[in-house]
C-alpha cells in the first residue's frame, strides 16, 4: 500500500481524511499562494500543483497530496483575508448572493509510474442576507482570518450560509467524493484500509 503524504498544514483538510480512514503522513509546503493566474480553475490547479512540487523536492517515496481552495464571487477570487477589514468587505460582497467554491487537487506519486492527477471541484453556496450586526460579529470570532472568502462552513459560519449545491466537503476544504475515486489508482485505501 502506497503512503500518502498532505502537502498542507490544514486541520481541516486532516480531518477529513481522517474521517474517511486514510493513514498518511504531513509534509506541509512553503509555496508562495500569490499567483497571477485570473481564471480561477487553472488558478487553483496551478497552485496545488506548485504545492505538490515543492513537497515532491523533498521526500523520494510515496503519493502527494496538494490542495488550494478560493472562493469566486462575480468572477473576482476572493482568498483569505488581510485583515479585520477584508474579511467584513469579502463577507458584505457575498451576503444574499450565490458564489463558487472551487478546491483544486493533485496526486503526484514519487514511484514507478510517476501516475499524477490533476483536478478541481465546483461547489456552488447561496449566502443568507448578512446584517452588519452579523457580520461583525461573526469576524469578531476570528474564524474568518484564515479562511478563503472569510467564512468556514463547518463552523460558526455555517448560520450565514443558506444553501449549497455541491459537495459539502469541498467547501471545507478537500472535495471527499471526487479524491476517493482517485485514491484506488495509487494503491491508497479509505476506510482504515
Amino acid at each position: 500500500m502506497a503512503k500518502l503524504i498532505l502537502a498542507s498544514a490544514s486541520p481541516r483538510r486532516r480531518e477529513l481524511l481522517r474521517q474517511i480512514g486514510v493513514s498518511f503522513e504531513i509534509f506541509p509546503s512553503e509555496v508562495d499562494e500569490n499567483i497571477s493566474i485570473n481564471d480561477p480553475m487553472e488558478y487553483v490547479e496551478d497552485l496545488s500543483y506548485k504545492k505538490a512540487l515543492w513537497v515532491a523536492e523533498r521526500v523520494s517515496k510515496g503519493v502527494i497530496l496538494a490542495a488550494d481552495t478560493i472562493v469566486v464571487h462575480k468572477g473576482e477570487i476572493l482568498g483569505k483575508p488581510t485583515g479585520w477589514k477584508d474579511a467584513r468587505a469579502m463577507l458584505e460582497k457575498l451576503s444574499g448572493d450565490t458564489h463558487d467554491v472551487i478546491t483544486g487537487i493533485v496526486l503526484l506519486d514519487m514511484e514507478g509510474t510517476k501516475k499524477q492527477v490533476l483536478d478541481h471541484c465546483i461547489t456552488k453556496v447561496q449566502f443568507k442576507e448578512l446584517t452588519k450586526e452579523t457580520i461583525d460579529n461573526y469576524v469578531a470570532t476570528g474564524e474568518p482570518m484564515d479562511k478563503a472568502g472569510s467564512y468556514a462552513i463547518q463552523g460558526y459560519g455555517a448560520v450565514l450560509v443558506e444553501e449549497i449545491q455541491g459537495d459539502y466537503f469541498n467547501v471545507v476544504g478537500l472535495p471527499i467524493s471526487k479524491l476517493v475515486d482517485y485514491l484506488p489508482v495509487f494503491n491508497i485505501k479509505v476506510f482504515g484500509g
